[in-house]
């Protein structure tokens, strides 16, 4: 195996909220500066997550499309040895002429990314839809994003037709590139609770998994969510193309973030005023575990190791961001590459840690749903409308090359793993959280959606 390698990624969120879109490719400057890419081959970095998004291309006809932006910046990427991860819909719900939960949204994609593959026939690796679970979430579970509802019926239609873009645009994509790449992306969670609250952190510890067992045509009816998907408005036939037809990504993009754990807790007014969750049945506190004394994190290795053995298939972490000092900062990607690596040592054919975003992030602290440019730095801080390298730049460099990095902040803990992040002590000793397989054995257990009314779902203890 090849030494870990260190990727770049770009926060590209083309957000519809309401009738505006958050678009952080104008908001970081990003979408006026050619010589940005010139920054990032100075860095050393040969692999980039990048966009060319759908929304950007032909925003108001399917059949008008300008190529203006990436006609320049591709060749570019290209003269500077760079090789992009070709990102399509990220965060967004395509133009206006579609959206999510609608039926024009798959092959709408499927005919942008044949589009894409004519027109740059060199490109190799390609994420056609960026966090299909994540984004189905926000958008039709929780109400955050377009179409804001907040029902498990129009949450599966939006995960299915992604799901199902994602596999057209790949087959549209292979005709005229039949090596191409599918790097598929989605958060790197894990749930932990209380043992009162253990069956609501099965539920979504299962459904965690769900783009990837579909993907890889893992959901059959023997599988956890087979009846909750058929209940929601999957057919039976729909589902069952998967098993015969799936789609499996040749490499697993996994997102990671210290909000990515979360913790439940029955007794919600100890955390007041964090996050209070309803799934119908109770009312209870959903926080970040990091936050939460006496519990022990999983991690990014205990994760990506589970990845592996679940599915086999090479894994990278595709995000690593933390919004925080900059020596923090350094100090969070640094723990996720001796992660990355310590999973590495233990068997599991992991690629590369990404460093997000090359040019922070505008408003992720509302999830984009506020626009009051609040500004996490990355690598480099655009504020000034000039890229100004921040102490990540200097520890890129170093992994970009496969040099050691040192220097006197590495001396100390991230904030993450020291005694005064703790903010709450749990009502209850925190359960074990169970590993949960995609299949039915012998046992069952009821879980509550946080959205919808409490559903039957079967599950390997």
């Amino acid at each position: 195996m090849n030494q870990l390698d260190i990727w770049g990624g770009i926060e590209c969120s083309h957000c519809r909220v309401g009738d505006t879109y958050s678009d952080q490719l104008t908001r970081n400057g990003h979408w006026h500066r050619l010589d940005d890419l010139d920054a990032l081959a100075d860095l050393g970095l040969k692999t980039l997550r990048y966009p060319l998004l759908w929304e950007h291309t032909c925003p108001d006809n399917p059949d008008t499309c300008d190529w203006a932006w990436p006609d320049i910046r591709l060749p570019r990427l290209r003269e500077l040895g760079i090789n992009p991860i070709i990102g399509l819909v990220h965060h967004g719900s395509g133009p206006r002429y579609t959206a999510l939960h609608e039926d024009n949204f798959a092959t709408g994609l499927a005919q942008h990314a044949a589009r894409v593959a004519e027109r740059y026939p060199w490109l190799t690796h390609f994420t056609p839809v960026n966090e299909p679970l994540t984004t189905a979430r926000f958008s039709a579970l929780y109400g955050h994003w377009y179409p804001h509802t907040a029902d498990d019926r129009t949450f599966v239609r939006a995960l299915l037709n992604q799901l199902e873009a994602t596999r057209l645009s790949m087959q549209a994509i292979r005709e005229i590139i039949p090596h191409a790449k599918l790097v598929q992306t989605e958060d790197l969670a894990q749930i932990h609770s209380t043992p009162a609250m253990r069956y609501q952190a099965d539920f979504e510890n299962t459904r965690r998994w769900l783009s990837f067992d579909i993907l890889c045509g893992k959901v059959s009816p023997a599988h956890a969510f087979w009846k909750y998907l058929r209940q929601h408005g999957a057919s039976e036939a729909e589902l069952q193309s998967w098993v015969d037809n799936p789609c499996p990504p040749d490499v697993m993009g996994l997102n990671y973030y210290l909000t990515s754990e979360r913790f439940l807790d029955e007794a919600a007014d100890n955390y007041w005023p964090c996050h209070r969750a309803s799934n119908h049945r109770q009312h209870y506190a959903d926080v970040e575990a990091v936050r939460v004394g006496t519990l022990k994190m999983a991690g990014v290795c205990s994760l990506l190791m589970q990845a592996w053995q679940r599915y086999k298939l090479p894994v990278s972490i595709t995000e690593a961001h933390l919004n925080c000092t900059r020596e923090e900062q350094v100090r969070w990607l640094h723990y996720v590459w001796d992660e990355a690596n310590a999973a590495r040592a233990q068997g599991a054919d992991v690629r590369a840690v990404t460093v997000w975003s090359l040019f922070g992030t505008f408003d992720w602290d509302s999830l984009l749903t506020r626009n009051v440019d609040s500004y996490e730095t990355g690598v480099f801080d655009v504020r000034s409308g000039q890229l100004r390298p921040t102490m990540l730049a200097k520890l890129v460099r170093h992994l970009a090359h496969g040099q050691k990095f040192e220097h006197p902040i590495m001396q100390s803990l991230g904030w993450w793993q020291r005694p005064s992040r703790v903010q709450f002590q749990p009502s209850t000793a925190p359960a074990q959280p169970r590993v949960l397989n995609a299949v039915k054995t012998r046992e069952k257990a009821t879980y509550a959606s946080r959205h919808d009314e409490s559903e039957n779902l079967e599950y390997a203890a």
